[in-house]
Parts: C-alpha cells; structure tokens; sequence
C-alpha cells in the first residue's frame, strides 16, 4: 500500500472517532507519556486499531493515541512511539506525524528520554532542543516526494522554532523549571554509543544522545509544523560515568522527575501561539 493511502486511511479511522480538531500534536517519550492521563474529556485509540500505525513494545510505551483537551488547547498525544532499531520504516515511524497534521495540528511539541553528552549535565535535567544531528543513517524523506505534504527540498536552518525556544526559556523560569539548552543527536540504536562515539558525537556539537526524535521533526518540517523538542537527561551517556547503562534507570528517572514534566507542558500550552 502506497504511504499516502496509508496516511489517508488513518486520518479517516481517527477523525471517525472524535468530535474535535486538534491543535497541537504531543509525541511523549520513554516514561513521559504519563502527561496523557492528564488530558480532560479523553478519546483513547489504540494504536491497533488504527489503520497504517505501528506498535512499540518498548518499557514505557502505552501503544494509544489520546485526544482532548489539555489547559483549553485541544491535543492530540502519542502515549508511545515507533522506532527505527524495531526494524520499522522512516516513513511508516514517522506516519504518525504526517495524520496529525491533516487532522488539524499546526504545531508539534515532540518529548523524549536521552542520554548527557554534555558533562555539565545531570541525570533528571530537562533540554531545550535548539538543533539535532542527524546519525541515523536514513531519512523519512528519501524516496518519491510526498508533493501534497511539502517541497521536495525542504528548508531544516530552524527546524525547532526559535519564537517557542524563547517561550519555553521564559515558562521554564517563571515554573523555577532549570531548562537546559542543547543539540539532540539521534542515532539508530538499538545498541547504546560506545565512549568514543560519544567523544565524537561531542566533538560535532551534541549536547545529547537518543534513538528517536529526528525523522518526526523532519516530517513536521517537511509539512509546515512548528516544532518544540524537551529531552529528559535520564543517563549519562557512555563513558561518562564508570558504570554500565540500563534503560531500566531511563524508565527510572522519567518517573521521579514525572511532576516537574507535567507542569513545564501543561504551562508551554498555556503561551505557545500557533
């Protein structure tokens, strides 16, 4: 089935199942997607059900789609995403992204859990994502161009709105949220970087390392999104710290600063303008 269709199907099972246009799209990270159990007046899909989408049977991810309202925005949230190292396609991983826009989402906050590069971070601090790297050796776009979606060529010198970094700079502050600042580089995973790719990865100007993230922000960029990305520093990266790592402390540090992540979105919504 040609990847337009299976956008098309899917756009048609979801809006058959609520009575709402969302305006924002929320993508929630491993152990973030908490912040959908806060959604008022939820309509709760699984992911099974829809037409086209994928599951992830990552520790962490719920598999459902919950749309409603969040501090009077309407939002549409993937509680749980797909990743490239489950051996899924860019263009079926980042489909998700491609219905929420012709649902209505004009903007995209995209969250997820990653490892400190930067040494002057810490285990539970929050990162503004201000740039990415791309090492995940693929791309969503590579392929026929969707020309109903966007160019074929598209412009990523802003792929992270600059006007919502400095909103969520101001929000961060105003919450007593410290909100660190820093380049998210993706990698396909499934293995951790070894010490010295983190050296590298380091050495190019990442701040972070994680194995998501990336083809989602390029298809927003892709079809005219704005986008704001927050990691949660839930590990040092390999190296570091003279200990191994375990995605059970992801999982782990996700929840404990859980409370802290809610009130930093739910306030974010509250300022960002579309």
């Amino acid at each position: 089935m040609e990847i337009v269709e299976k956008i098309k199907n899917a756009e048609k099972y979801i809006k058959s199942r609520i009575d709402l246009e969302p305006e924002f799209g929320l993508i929630l990270g491993s152990g973030l997607g908490v912040l959908a159990e806060e959604i008022e007046n939820p309509t709760k899909i699984p992911y099974s059900e829809i037409p086209g989408f994928l599951e992830s049977d990552v520790q962490g991810h719920n598999n459902q789609l919950v749309i409603g309202t969040l501090e009077g925005r309407n939002v549409i949230a993937l509680q749980g995403r797909f990743h490239y190292y489950e051996g899924y396609d860019m263009q079926d991983i980042t489909l998700p992204v491609r219905v929420m826009n012709l649902l209505g989402c004009k903007g995209l906050i995209v969250t997820n859990a990653a490892g400190g590069a930067n040494r002057n971070f810490d285990p539970g601090d929050f990162m503004l994502i201000s740039d990415h790297i791309n090492f995940m050796g693929d791309n969503p776009l590579i392929g026929k161009n969707l020309d109903e979606f966007g160019p074929r060529f598209p412009d990523m010198s802003t792929a992270y709105d600059p006007t919502w970094q400095s909103v969520a700079t101001d929000v961060a502050a105003e919450n007593g949220i410290t909100l660190r600042r820093g380049v998210y580089c993706g990698c396909s995973g499934p293995t951790y970087e070894t010490p010295a790719e983190i050296r590298m990865m380091t050495t190019l100007g990442a701040d972070a390392v994680g194995m998501s993230t990336v083809p989602e922000v390029i298809v927003a960029n892709h079809q005219g999104m704005r986008v704001l990305g927050i990691s949660c520093i839930t590990n040092m990266a390999a190296g570091i710290l003279p200990k191994p790592l375990d995605h059970s402390e992801v999982v782990e540090i996700a929840e404990e600063v859980r409370p802290q992540f809610i009130k930093l979105v739910r306030s974010l919504l509250k300022e960002l303008n579309l």
